[in-house]
């Protein structure tokens, strides 16, 4: 899977060089601060910026899409792009820990790291290991049971071996 996530990112970086980008068309627009009020006193999400988190939330552009699929930061400017199907439809709890592993991408983009590095697997890649050991903290402290964890975990384009790599970088029983 991780040659199509490859060429996928291309892709639409090869879309955001043409003039109007087709995948962004209809989207919406917006500051996270203004749309994900007081995030930034969340003591997890402080845990990644640090002081800066304020000044951080208040630049980060959030663009709300159309297509289907979760959230991701964009490689080109760090920004946030979230399905609107997601946030509609989603479990908030999950929404709630994946902006966390984002917004821990967004630091690394901050950061110069690469995101999409395709000498890694997607469960190997470092960035992802680290983004994944945020969330999961976080789904500790709010209460989150090990199985619960796991199905969190568990995503569609993961393989079982996938799967237990990462759970086990991350410290979730199998």
């Amino acid at each position: 899977m991780p040659g199509i996530e490859y060429v996928m990112f291309r892709l639409m970086r090869m879309f955001r060089g043409l003039p109007i980008n087709p995948l962004s068309v209809g989207n919406q627009k917006t500051i996270f601060l203004e749309y994900f009020k007081n995030f930034d006193k969340v003591k997890a999400v402080q845990g990644i910026f640090g002081e800066k988190t304020t000044e951080v939330l208040s630049n980060l552009k959030v663009e709300f899409s159309w297509l289907k699929g979760y959230m991701y930061v964009d490689g080109a400017d760090g920004h946030l792009v979230i399905s609107k199907e997601y946030l509609n439809k989603g479990d908030k709890k999950e929404i709630y820990l994946d902006l966390i592993h984002e917004l821990c991408h967004v630091k690394q983009f901050m950061e110069g790291k690469e995101l999409f590095d395709p000498t890694y697997d997607y469960v190997d890649r470092p960035t992802e290991i680290e983004a994944y050991r945020y969330a999961v903290q976080e789904a500790r402290r709010i209460g989150f049971t090990e199985e619960r964890l796991r199905c969190y975990l568990r995503t569609e384009w993961m393989s079982d071996d996938d799967f237990e790599r990462l759970a086990k970088a991350v410290n979730v029983s199998l």
